[in-house]
């Protein structure tokens, strides 16, 4: 089957899967239960769940086995946007072409939702029709991508460098643990769902490092280049706080070459791999899409 044909299918996949698992909006507490599924049901690139399922097919997973660990992901995600967007951090007002949740409910209840998401994430997984060694490994590498040495870790640093420039190798390490971790741990969980071998976890990890980098270059440069209605989102934020970007410290042409060079190296992580070309397909749309 055509990579095309199965990321549709995979996309139809975890939109049942995240239906189901979120609660209804009619069940109590009814406002808590709508902003979650405002959160998550509003759009979205579903970039990361489509890794889980592309490097699990790459290793010969099981497909229903890849469906609890791509919706995990997905409720992280949608929990992160969720604490970002608040007015303690990048204060935002639009978020997949709506009200972020604090804009559309409140800010209590913004803070109770994102709380709420990352719970009922690792809910699924514990609760996953997996071997308990599976599970675990899923667990343990969704917690490693979610805290401190991860995405938490990345928004601190986000939040202490706001108004001075870092040097690139500063801002790399941040965006690895902001961005790219959740990436990693995406690409990581659906390979282990195939039992890949050691060797094959590490050529896929680098091949997720350089689509996480990628990824937040080319959301550097669409912040420079797209406009709220094109993104989905406030353009124009970045320069507006002051924040450390990859066209700030390497200019436009700089920051293309970086994002070339980053695709290379996803290139190269997957040459050879066989069934990895649904996950060379995600590189491409990461470092070449317009919104």
């Amino acid at each position: 089957m055509l990579p095309e044909a199965l990321l549709a299918r995979w996309l139809q996949r975890v939109e049942a899967q995240l239906e189901a698992a979120l609660p209804a909006a009619t069940q109590s507490p009814e406002r808590l239960h709508a902003a979650m599924r405002h959160a998550v049901l509003g759009g979205g690139k579903r970039l990361r769940p489509l890794l889980v399922y592309a490097s699990g097919a790459a290793t010969g997973a099981d497909e229903s086995l890849l469906d609890a660990p791509a919706a995990a992901v997905e409720l992280v995600h949608a929990f992160s946007l969720v604490h970002d967007d608040l007015p303690a951090m990048d204060d935002d007002d639009l978020r997949r072409g709506q009200p972020t949740v604090h804009v559309a409910f409140d800010e209590a209840t913004a803070i109770l939702a994102g709380d709420a998401l990352q719970s009922l994430a690792f809910g699924l997984l514990a609760g996953a029709p997996a071997d308990a060694s599976l599970r675990v490994a899923w667990l343990a590498s969704l917690a490693d991508a979610t805290g401190a040495a991860g995405m938490c870790g990345g928004q601190a640093l986000d939040m202490d460098a706001t108004g001075r420039q870092l040097q690139p190798a500063a801002l790399e390490t941040l965006h690895a643990l902001k961005t790219g971790a959740l990436i990693r741990a995406s690409v990581r969980m659906g390979a282990l769902a195939g039992g890949a071998d050691a060797d094959t976890l590490a050529r896929l990890d680098g091949f997720a490092s350089a689509l996480g980098l990628a990824f937040q270059i080319r959301d550097d440069l669409l912040d420079i280049e797209g406009d709220s209605a094109q993104l989905g989102k406030t353009a124009g934020k970045d320069q507006a706080q002051d924040k450390s970007t990859y066209p700030s410290l390497l200019g436009m042409d700089g920051a293309r070459a970086e994002l070339a060079r980053q695709g290379q190296r996803m290139a190269d992580a997957l040459a050879g791999l066989p069934g990895a070309e649904a996950l060379a397909q995600l590189g491409r749309f990461a470092a070449q899409r317009s919104h």
